[in-house]
């Protein structure tokens, strides 16, 4: 009965119904409140269970050194125990619950600092008197102050940082001439990691004393980074056609990371001394990709320039050769070759003399694209075809506001579309995306106007045409049979000769 008597009331001297009790009470929230931190359990259960094994030699040692020792010990980890229940409590349940993350560094500063006070508390019980033998020794009071002069400016440099949230892991921040990721605040350093995978460790004084700048950041808007892409055109060219060619070719393409709210826009920004300096700007949604969004960008102006007849400005000071004439000659009859070649692949033109086909193909424009850019969108509107001379594109369907497009097709060279739209002036019926890089050749109607007044009997033709690509476009969406798809043609070419005609002007005249 005595031992038992000794062994409850060491349990009770030492705390260990309090330690069992508040485990067991810190598990229960843990596990029904943030059961993601059950890891953080492992160390405290580790503690309680040395204080248990620690009792042992406290009581078999009885009025011994060694049992003074044994049942400090037991105190030390059970007190361990307790700020470790304590600290999972308050940080990882009460504060969160209350809607405050406390940064990692005021959970450490407040775990060493009562450290610190159980320390001295045992200290003192042992006999060992800390707080006197440092006030008493001055010298080295002094040195130890010194030596961690630097040490305290950066930890409480960290405390500054994150007590305010002036700089969160995550953000995007330039200090100097680097700029890269806050991917961890310590006691005494910030790691900042770059685009070139390197960590930059710079000291929380440090950060604290100079100004860093913050990326991206916008009270209540999302975080994007505007860039600005600069370029240079010939003066000669009216900045509001670049301006329209430019955003136009930006805002439709689709072009990944490149917000679309707030929109790009392009502006004027001067003229030198022999071209006119232009500048888009867009919001960058991803800062990690600058660069090569950078030159997605480029890429898109570069082609809508091409397609607009707008060429990028030489310097003032290139020399000019003239060019043989030999050699031109062959240029210009091989390019007029190539048109001919693209106005004779279409059906549309095969029953055309050679006058009128001759005509389509001096009337032809020349139009690039970049590979994923937005030829054409279904629902808009656009009076002229697309020849493909190089390249592949994918033609997309929306059956309705609510549902994904689908690829009904693909196009490379040799193939053509739009051709309702420039035969009747409807909006377009699909969408076509660039694969590639795809060259090709525009036909307004301006052109075919001249060629279809000519030859009004045309239009049946062309309506035959027309209603045999739009029926077999259908019946993917509509999964006709044959029969069906016989009777919808013959509707819907006798409805298009009668658009053709009424588009055209052709009735009146």
């Amino acid at each position: 009965m005595d031992t038992w008597t000794a062994i409850f009331r060491e349990m009770r001297a030492v705390g260990t119904f309090w330690v069992l009790g508040g485990l067991l009470i810190t598990a229960l929230v843990v596990r029904l409140a943030a059961p993601e931190d059950r890891r953080r359990l492992r160390a405290i259960v580790l503690f309680a269970l040395l204080h248990v094994a620690l009792l042992g030699p406290a009581i078999g040692l009885v009025d011994t050194d060694a049992s003074d020792v044994a049942r400090v010990a037991a105190l030390l980890a059970a007190a361990l125990a307790g700020i470790g229940m304590g600290m999972t409590l308050v940080f990882r349940v009460l504060l969160p619950r209350a809607g405050y993350h406390a940064p990692r560094i005021l959970q450490d500063v407040v775990g060493t600092g009562l450290l610190v006070l159980v320390v001295f508390g045992l200290a003192s019980r042992l006999g060992v008197h800390l707080a006197s033998l440092i006030a008493t020794s001055a010298v080295v009071t002094a040195v130890i102050g010194l030596a961690l002069q630097d040490t305290l400016g950066n930890v409480i440099g960290g405390l500054m940082l994150q007590s305010d949230r002036s700089l969160e892991v995550g953000d995007w921040v330039k200090i100097g001439d680097t700029v890269g990721r806050v991917v961890d605040v310590r006691w005494r350093y910030t790691a900042i990691e770059t685009r070139n995978w390197e960590t930059l460790i710079v000291p929380n004084g440090q950060i604290v004393k100079n100004q860093v700048l913050v990326l991206a950041r916008r009270h209540g808007k999302p975080p994007y980074w505007r860039r600005l892409v600069e370029f240079h055109v010939d003066f000669r060219f009216a900045p509001t056609r670049v301006i329209e060619a430019v955003e136009e070719a930006v805002r439709q393409g689709r072009i990944p990371n490149v917000a679309g709210d707030p929109a790009p826009n392009c502006v004027l920004m001067g003229f030198q001394e022999s071209t006119a300096r232009y500048i888009l700007r867009y919001h960058l949604t991803d800062l990690a990709v600058d660069d090569p969004t950078d030159s997605q960008v480029r890429v898109r102006i570069y082609f809508a320039l091409q397609r607009a007849g707008i060429t990028l400005a030489i310097p003032a000071q290139t020399v000019f050769l003239t060019q043989n004439e030999g050699r031109r000659a062959a240029e210009v009859r091989e390019d007029e070759a190539e048109r001919r070649a693209a106005i004779d692949r279409i059906d549309l033109f095969h029953t055309l003399p050679e006058p009128e086909r001759h005509h389509l193909a001096a009337g032809l424009r020349h139009a690039p694209f970049a590979r994923g850019e937005v030829m054409t969108r279904q629902g808009a509107e656009g009076h002229w075809l697309y020849l493909i001379v190089r390249g592949r594109v994918s033609v997309r369907v929306t059956v309705d506001q609510m549902s994904d497009e689908r690829e009904v097709n693909q196009l490379g060279a040799g193939d053509f579309f739009g051709e309702s739209s420039l035969m009747t002036g409807e909006p377009r019926n699909a969408t076509v995306i660039a694969l590639s890089d795809v060259d090709c050749y525009r036909l307004d109607r301006a052109v075919f106007q001249e060629v279809i007044e000519q030859r009004p009997d045309l239009a049946e033709h062309i309506a035959q045409i027309l209603a045999e690509r739009r029926v077999a476009l259908a019946s993917v969406r509509d999964d006709l049979d044959h029969a069906a798809r016989c009777r919808q043609i013959a509707t819907t070419q006798v409805d298009l000769a009668d658009r053709i005609r009424a588009f055209f002007g052709l009735d009146e005249a």
